[in-house]
């Protein structure tokens, strides 16, 4: 773990960002699933990620293996859920996690939700939240065996996504 690095991406970095987003949307559809198969993500979604400080990647030494975009407070969708989150205060939504197809089955997406997380008690929020499709199973394990809570529906595109959150403790 300690030649992983969790960082801002850079515009230069589009490229290589794409290009695992894009083993990502192919691995997707590979599952069975609807995710990502519309034309989203796509370049231009990168690159207002980065252009908005949102766009983060891990590395390992120097290779991107991963990226993630990761916002403050700003997700309209989360405004209407089907359900009920289990905080109103301060959130850290993530969106778009893809990792590395070299880099598959070493915990690496797990790894992003702790550098989220870390990166969220640092700002001194408490609530982090995210979604996913009804049929990304990775995702949805993940989700469970980092401790998340399904708190009901969001909508994108017109399109229902399971939605979750956790509520961090400050360790001192």
């Amino acid at each position: 773990m300690m030649n992983y690095h969790f960082r801002k991406a850079e515009i230069s970095e589009i490229s290589q960002i794409w290009n695992i987003l894009q083993q990502a949307i192919v691995r997707r559809k590979a599952d069975g699933s609807n995710q990502w198969q519309d034309g989203y993500p796509n370049p231009e979604v990168v690159q207002n990620d980065i252009k908005k400080g949102e766009g983060y990647v891990l590395t390992d030494r120097k290779t991107i293996v991963g990226y993630c975009a990761v916002v403050v407070n700003n997700e309209p969708a989360y405004k209407k859920i089907e359900g009920k989150w289990l905080t109103n205060d301060d959130f850290i939504v993530f969106h778009r996690l893809a990792i590395s197809e070299k880099y598959l089955g070493k915990g690496l997406a797990k790894m992003i939700f702790k550098f989220i997380e870390d990166f969220a008690i640092t700002n001194n929020i408490l609530s982090v939240k995210a979604d996913t499709n009804y049929d990304n199973i990775a995702m949805l394990k993940i989700f469970e065996k980092s401790g998340y809570t399904y708190c009901g529906e969001v909508y994108f595109r017109g399109s229902p996504r399971k939605a979750f959150e956790k509520v961090l403790h400050k360790t001192f």
